[in-house]
């Protein structure tokens, strides 16, 4: 497993078992370059990192999530939830906006641990359970202003989203990499993040070894949600506004990101790093695809293609062993 190998240096550590997907993403930027004149340019470079962010939040949560053979389908609902519990209290009830922040990471946690609740208390499939938990998220965000957006943030947050601190690198951006960072050392150093392999190989084995596996899926599931809380923070920040329907699709993109990556949907296999390249297809993938000016419908034909290949090849794969 990726979280007990070692030797090489820490950028081969980071990406070690995604050589498929780096290839392919080499292969992208390539014909993107040639494709279009602006690809390669600092200030699109800097667009892309911009646009990914929220993705890149979203997904190291989801990667927890996938690598103990769970799958988390409320994602993009609590990242609509967390901006509408900030923009109402900050903005209606007149809240100080850290508070406001703190209580819509609060919300969104609570999402995840009742999923997580509902999986391990009742033994409901992750898939049922995560898709209550989308409906209800969903339709709290919407009850809180009967269905209308919230706009107008104090400066100082938008501009955590705007200002490039050094020339080149935004707050929410920053959050982002030492998110991924914290992330790589927990499953690669750290005992927890063994665990999440193990009880993605098998969870029965996992319990026996000693790993309580209720309490470590509980806690996954809670760490996903707050993240996708957090990734609504950002995409608040971005937009200066919150709106209820925020985050739709948002799921798949994520659980994409992951998989095309080179995670297993079975679980147990998965690495940041790998996430980190899945991130980095999608979002060079979508910016190629608006320089090249392809209809959003077709693009999303292309995602959907790109998803299906990189799922039978995980299929394909897991047949060969």
């Amino acid at each position: 497993m990726e979280a007990k190998s070692s030797g090489g240096g820490g950028v081969l550590r980071f990406i070690r078992g995604a050589t498929g997907p780096l290839i392919g993403l080499v292969l992208l930027c390539a014909f993107l370059s040639i494709a279009t004149d602006t690809f390669l340019s600092v200030r699109n470079i800097l667009n892309v990192m911009d646009q990914i962010t929220v993705l890149g939040v979203m997904a190291v949560g989801m990667t927890f999530v996938i690598l103990i053979g769970g799958i988390d389908l409320s994602v993009g609902s609590v990242l609509a939830l967390s901006g509408m519990v900030m923009g109402y209290l900050g903005n209606n009830l007149g809240w100080p906006f850290g508070l406001a922040i703190v209580a819509a990471l609060v919300a969104s946690s609570a999402c995840g641990f009742v999923s997580g609740l509902m999986i391990t208390r009742l033994a409901m499939p992750a898939f049922i359970a995560t898709l209550a938990m989308m409906s209800i998220a969903r339709g709290i965000a919407s009850i809180i202003t009967n269905g209308q957006q919230i706009i107008g943030f104090p400066d100082w947050f938008s501009n955590l989203a705007i200002i490039r601190n050094f020339g080149f690198l935004t707050v929410t951006v920053g959050a982002m990499i030492v998110i991924t960072v914290i992330a790589w050392v927990i499953l690669q150093y750290r005992p927890a993040g063994r665990s999440l392999y193990a009880i993605g190989g098998s969870a029965e084995v996992a319990r026996l070894a000693g790993i309580n596996v209720r309490r470590t899926t509980l806690w996954v599931y809670t760490i996903c949600a707050a993240l996708a809380g957090l990734a609504g923070v950002i995409l608040s920040a971005r937009l200066d506004s919150a709106q209820p329907s925020s985050g739709i699709g948002y799921e798949l993109d994520t659980i994409a990101a992951v998989v095309i990556g080179g995670a297993s949907l079975s679980g147990g296999v998965g690495s940041i790093g790998r996430t980190v390249i899945g991130v980095l297809i999608i979002g060079f993938l979508r910016n190629g695809l608006n320089l090249l000016q392809v209809s959003p419908f077709v693009q999303q034909i292309v995602i959907g293609v790109v998803i299906a290949v990189a799922v039978a090849a995980d299929t394909l794969r897991h047949r060969g062993e």
